[in-house]
């Protein structure tokens, strides 16, 4: 299937991952099936969003823990969630990921549902939009290319929208503070829009298909050229067959659409409904397949968390080994 269908892109869940060996064999296998080197992603943010995790990985902090840290001292914050990214993307390098749906830039808000709590960094836009700069540099100088999620910004929804469908009725000039840390980290190279009502803008579309959203807001207002793909398409919010998920979310100007979940009957028939990529989308697409080359050099992990530890106090629980595998195919 995926060798007659050619999908752009793979993301695994934790339910794909179980040591490091099996996760190299079947990145390479997912490669393979599509004959060039795709990106391969991951939902790796730290607390309680992280799928490789112990006892085979060491666990990091949420997100949060960055934004208290800032309120005391915001340079070891900064310089802290860099290296915390840059740890992780050690962590999924050397296992053939090269591209993780992070960091998440909504804003934790009081009353919010408990979808985005502690994965959030701040309430404050200023922090979040300096400290998620530092997120994806670090990724970055580990090779590894960066998402910005949930773009508008759903860290006013008090739904889940893995649950429902979400209805922010916040006026467009606060929904515009919400957007800051994005459009301050603008020139990353993707984002992942989420399933939100945001009345004040398309209050009859949710944002990953709404046109107003993307092309209106996120396209034209905030400058926001990387590639657009959506949240998972199988999340309770929308309530809606494939076939007008899908056109909906291309209809929109949305890049990629994305499905996490089902059988294999479902993902061909969902597949065969997605539209190869050209004109922009392919540009923003091979922009973002180059966007975090392979490090030259390797950095040493047992320094990186020296001074994480230094910075944080957050030691590390396991001894985590990077080193090259020989066997592993070269992709780069």
């Amino acid at each position: 299937m995926f060798s007659a269908r050619d999908p752009w892109a793979f993301i695994l869940f934790g339910r794909s991952c179980e040591t490091p060996a099996q996760i190299r064999a079947l990145c390479e296998d997912l490669r393979d099936s599509v004959g060039r080197a795709c990106l391969i992603f991951i939902d790796q943010e730290g607390g309680r969003v992280q799928r490789l995790a112990p006892p085979i990985w060491p666990r990091l902090p949420a997100l949060s823990f960055y934004g208290r840290l800032w309120q005391e001292n915001s340079s070891h914050a900064l310089e802290a969630c860099r290296l915390h990214h840059q740890i992780m993307g050690q962590m999924l390098l050397d296992v053939g990921i090269d591209a993780n749906c992070a960091p998440c830039l909504d804003l934790r808000l009081e009353g919010a549902s408990g979808a985005i709590g502690d994965r959030a960094l701040s309430a404050d836009p200023a922090c979040v939009a300096e400290l998620g700069r530092a997120g994806l540099a670090g990724l970055q100088s580990a090779g590894v290319a960066g998402v910005l999620k949930h773009m508008p910004g759903q860290g006013r929804a008090v739904l889940d929208s893995h649950e429902a469908l979400p209805h922010i009725g916040s006026s467009k000039d606060v929904l515009e503070q919400d957007l800051l840390p994005f459009h301050a980290n603008q020139s990353a190279p993707m984002g992942m829009i989420g399933h939100v009502v945001f009345d004040a803008i398309d209050p009859d579309m949710p944002a990953s298909q709404s046109a107003i959203v993307v092309q209106n807001w996120i396209r034209a207002a905030m400058g926001f050229d990387g590639l657009l793909m959506t949240d998972d398409l199988t999340m309770k919010a929308l309530d809606q067959p494939d076939e007008i998920k899908a056109a909906r979310a291309f209809e929109a100007g949305i890049d990629i659409a994305m499905r996490c979940h089902g059988t294999l009957e479902e993902r061909d028939a969902f597949l065969s409904l997605c539209p190869s990529l050209s004109g922009s989308s392919l540009e923003r697409a091979q922009r973002a397949e180059i966007y975090a080359p392979r490090p030259v050099a390797a950095l040493d992990p047992d320094e990186l968390w020296a001074r994480f530890s230094e910075l944080t106090g957050w030691e590390r629980a396991l001894t985590l080994s990077i080193a090259p595998d020989p066997t592993r195919k070269a992709w780069a």
